[in-house]
């Protein structure tokens, strides 16, 4: 099940250090900063499975689908700083300043692997910003805020960079899952099986389902649900197509099967979900 986070602060920062956080697939309004200190963990942003290492920076815009999939095995430690980029415009951007959320919004969900003084100079950036993030007077808050706007300047400091982009697995089972993600994306409005899978990647349809499970903590249909109800959100937010169009468009045959499942996954039906973005939205002007 996916879930939409909302959060009810301008922002939210944590370093968290636990064995088993499985978080589901889920989606939010907020900008994501995610920093992975160690652990053994596979995130999944829409089409992209990312073996993460010590060092790598996630940026995201939110609004992806995305989950990690943990290593219980291991220790996992992350640093994640969640803000509303709305608030981070009006208030902590100076006017005269370039747009500093140009990462989240031009290149989407990024992946920076940082090495080196890099690296270090990152760490103690987190580790000051949750010092202060912790501490509630105006004084603490104000400098936090501050910081906060030197490391969006950092970062985009580190992102005029080449970007090396193209994924590494480091084993054959990484890259037939991102294979198996490619193949729903390009197909997830159209009748999926595993037979059909089984027959475009030249693979036992069970050694597929299996390494699947195995790699993102959820099934192949699980993750094509996820798929086509993330990509309803996006439909009945930015267009004004009916609801039974956007259903039969991301896959579903019945109406009936899209409102259940849509209401499943997000405790609102499609309609619900139209009008309180709406609603959202007009509050914000």
């Amino acid at each position: 099940m996916s879930t939409q986070q909302r959060i009810s602060l301008p922002y939210t920062m944590g370093t968290s250090s636990d064995f088993n956080a499985q978080i589901p697939y889920h989606t939010h309004f907020h900008y994501e900063i995610y920093y992975f200190h160690g652990g053994k963990v596979n995130y999944l942003i829409n089409d992209r499975i990312h073996v993460l290492e010590p060092g790598d920076l996630l940026l995201m815009h939110g609004m992806t689908l995305h989950r990690a999939h943990v290593d219980p095995s291991e220790k996992y430690i992350r640093s994640i700083l969640h803000f509303d980029p709305f608030y981070f415009k009006q208030f902590i951007q100076p006017q005269f300043a370039a747009d500093l959320l140009e990462p989240f919004q031009k290149l989407h969900n990024v992946r920076l692997q940082l090495r080196g003084p890099e690296k270090a100079e990152v760490e103690d950036t987190l580790l000051k910003l949750e010092q202060l993030y912790m501490q509630q007077d105006v004084f603490s808050q104000q400098r936090f805020q501050a910081r906060m706007l030197d490391f969006l300047i950092l970062i985009n400091q580190l992102c005029q960079k080449p970007l090396h982009d193209k994924p590494t697995f480091p084993s054959s089972k990484e890259r037939h899952v991102q294979d198996i993600i490619s193949y729903v994306e390009r197909h997830y409005d159209e009748d999926i099986t595993l037979e059909g899978i089984q027959t475009e990647l030249h693979l036992s349809k069970f050694y597929l389902a299996k390494t699947f499970k195995e790699v993102t903590g959820s099934t192949i249909f699980q993750f094509l649900m996820q798929r086509r109800i993330y990509q309803a959100k996006i439909d009945l937010i930015d267009t004004v197509k009916p609801i039974t169009d956007v259903g039969y468009e991301v896959g579903f045959k019945h109406p009936s099967h899209f409102s259940r499942a849509f209401k499943l996954h997000t405790d609102l039906t499609p309609e619900q979900y139209r009008k309180q973005h709406q609603l959202l939205s007009s509050g914000q002007e």
